[in-house]
Parts: structure tokens; C-alpha cells; sequence
């Protein structure tokens, strides 16, 4: 009754075969051209975290600024997704100028 699904499934090779066929058609670029007139929606990603070794909330983030954008997507949404900016190095550098005694640039 259904096709039987084979158990030795590569993902990774999976993955770049899937990679392969969304550059050669060009996958991406036709969804933004399909919604060009659409109402625009867009999505700053905001920074990498940089606060210890990599644990389930940082996939747990990930995921929901992938859902948003995604969301609005499937709304009808021009979604234009913006990569965020640091906000990490400035505290780090206060605390490091704090330490060394540094007081003017």
C-alpha cells in the first residue's frame, strides 16, 4: 500500500542536495519576486548571544525569530529579514576599559 522509506537516510547529504536544487532554481529570489507588491514586513534578527558555551535556549531562540519571519511569510508578507548589530562588546568593553583603568579614548 505505501512505498517502503529507506532507514539509511544521510541527512547532511540530504541537506546539500535540497541546498543544491533551491541555488540552481533560484528558490529564494522567486519567493521575494512572487510578494514583491505584497505589504512589507520586516524582521531584525537582533545579535548572537555571547554568554557561555552553546545550551538549548540559544536553539530555543533561534527557532523563534525563525518563526516570525516564516509567519508573515505565509500571511502574505514581503518579509525582509535584517541581520541585527552588536550589542555584546560594548559592556565588555566598559568592564575591560573598568579593570586596566583606562578612563578617556
Amino acid at each position: 500500500m505505501f512505498k517502503a522509506v529507506s532507514t539509511n537516510v544521510s541527512f547532511p547529504q540530504q541537506e546539500e542536495q535540497i541546498l543544491a536544487f533551491w541555488k540552481e532554481h533560484s528558490i529564494y529570489a522567486q519567493s521575494l519576486q512572487q510578494r514583491a507588491a505584497c505589504p512589507r514586513f520586516v524582521f531584525y534578527e537582533g545579535p548572537p548571544t555571547a554568554n557561555g558555551l552553546p545550551h538549548p535556549g540559544h536553539c530555543l531562540t533561534r527557532a523563534i525569530k525563525d518563526l516570525f519571519p516564516r509567519y508573515r511569510t505565509m500571511r502574505g508578507y514581503l518579509c525582509e529579514r535584517k541581520a541585527g548589530w552588536d550589542t555584546h562588546g560594548l559592556p565588555v568593553e566598559v568592564e575591560v576599559c573598568k579593570e586596566l583603568g583606562i578612563h578617556s579614548k
